[in-house]
């Protein structure tokens, strides 16, 4: 737990430092999402509501409707929505942040892919199902947590509330062929009803969901229906999501969060060519690299030893890329990442003339979220998904597990644009900045600085 406090804390201290960049009154996370009546005394002599549930369809193959929704819920009025989101911008992207330096910790080599909003909200849904016991270790790891709790009573958050206001985080879809796209499946043991929560929570996160029910007891079958039928209802995006399963399970979970779009200026499609690529000091690889000459904003950290490169994606959307200097490790760069550093970065850029090559590429990664919560520490798994978790709010069927949870995340762009290639009126000549070794990049949110996606390319032709 005295770890689980500590990443809280330090998330305290990134929302205040953001907070106080932004010139606005810092406000505890937590009372902003404050479910109702949370006074220790309150929850004490509150008497326990009966868990509202609901049964799951059986799994058929060739039933592919998404779950219905109600309107009315999903298109319910967002109130102060700006600070709270901006607020949750700050917490996912820290933790986003230090679930990704464990995660390359484990593998340096290898192109990475994570979206910390994607893993926040799939935490935050997890969350609407654990007991107060359980509860209280999501919310500290989360950053929202009452600094006011005891050990006897835990003060609780409205999950509802931090998944509404993760919806208003804009998506990159306000490009001209941009898309965004985001999918949930819940596959339950057969006779279980799940929580209302946890069915809204579900839609809340995500674009399209099926929840159904599966028996376990059989689990090679039940391994191919349902990676068939995810596979099915991804459109083929998806395939062999769940590579072993236990005939003891009470629930899988996966969600898909996937961008396929274009850059909002085009590439030069007349300059692609093929080009060397420095995996590393031994291995080279030939790969296509689209350039176009413009103004870019960017910035020569001379501390780090890196260039930073912001390329717009959409309006509101934007990368950061960030190339090592000749000699400088990746690893050395990406151990150092914190909200603050890449605040900093974005503070400093200032708009030059560039002659941008860069690779094409695209990632895609399917996480285990138990193997992520390891990383950082065995103790925060066992609290949150592992052998001390209670889910008491989940289901009818007691004692309820979490058997797996899994994200998958998929990263396109091609070399068109939203905008037709500029004109170059500016004399002199451009600086040429080829980006033909390992560099790290991250996807944010322009309105809300929220990190979408985060992570390394170290050979763009796998």
């Amino acid at each position: 737990m005295q770890i689980l406090r500590s990443i809280f804390l330090a998330s305290l201290l990134c929302c205040y430092i953001a907070g106080s960049q932004a010139n606005r009154v810092y406000v505890h996370p937590f009372q902003l999402f404050a479910a109702e009546n949370v006074s220790c005394e309150t929850l004490q002599t509150q008497t326990s509501k009966p868990l509202q549930t609901l049964p799951v369809a059986p799994l058929e193959i060739d039933v592919l409707t998404p779950d219905r929704r109600d309107p009315a819920r999903l298109d319910a009025p967002r109130q102060n929505i700006t600070q709270r989101t901006a607020v949750l911008a700050e917490l996912l992207n820290s933790l986003g942040l230090r679930i990704y330096e464990a995660l390359i910790r484990k593998q340096q080599s290898a192109n990475t892919l994570l979206s910390p909003v994607n893993i926040y909200r799939s935490l935050v849904t997890l969350y609407l199902g654990a007991s107060k016991k359980t509860s209280k270790s999501f919310q500290l790891l989360l950053g929202l947590g009452s600094d006011t709790d005891r050990e006897d009573c835990v003060s609780l958050v409205d999950g509802h509330k931090v998944l509404k206001s993760l919806q208003s985080i804009n998506s990159l879809g306000d490009g001209p062929k941009d898309e965004i796209t985001t999918q949930v499946w819940a596959f339950t043991r057969q006779d279980t009803q799940l929580s209302e929560d946890f069915i809204q929570g579900t839609q809340d996160i995500s674009d399209t969901s099926f929840i159904r029910s599966v028996n376990f007891s059989k689990a090679q079958e039940c391994k191919q229906l349902v990676n068939s039928f995810v596979e099915k209802t991804s459109d083929g995006k998806v395939k062999s999501a769940f590579k072993e399963l236990n005939s003891s399970s009470d629930l899988l979970f996966l969600t898909s969060f996937s961008y396929r779009g274009n850059w909002w200026t085009a590439f030069q499609p007349e300059k692609t060519s093929l080009q060397e690529f420095h995996v590393n000091e031994k291995t080279t690889v030939m790969t296509s690299l689209m350039t176009h000459t413009g103004q870019y904003p960017y910035m020569n950290d001379k501390v780090r030893r890196c260039t930073v490169v912001k390329l717009a994606l959409s309006k509101r959307s934007y990368m950061l890329l960030v190339l090592p200097h000749e000699g400088t490790s990746l690893h050395d760069i990406e151990s150092d990442l914190r909200t603050a550093v890449i605040f900093d970065w974005h503070q400093q850029l200032h708009e030059g003339m560039l002659e941008l090559s860069l690779p094409k590429f695209s990632v895609s990664s399917v996480a285990d979220m138990r193997d992520l919560l390891t990383n950082m520490n065995e103790e925060i798994e066992a609290k949150l998904l592992g052998s001390q978790t209670e889910f008491s709010r989940l289901s009818n069927t007691k004692p309820f597990t979490i058997d797996k949870v899994v994200n998958r995340v998929t990263f396109e762009m091609s070399e068109e644009g939203a905008e037709a290639q500029e004109k170059i009126q500016e004399a002199g000549v451009p600086v040429k900045l080829s980006i033909n070794r390992p560099f790290f990049f991250c996807v944010i949110e322009g309105d809300s600085n929220a990190i979408l996606m985060l992570g390394k390319i170290t050979n763009p032709t796998l």
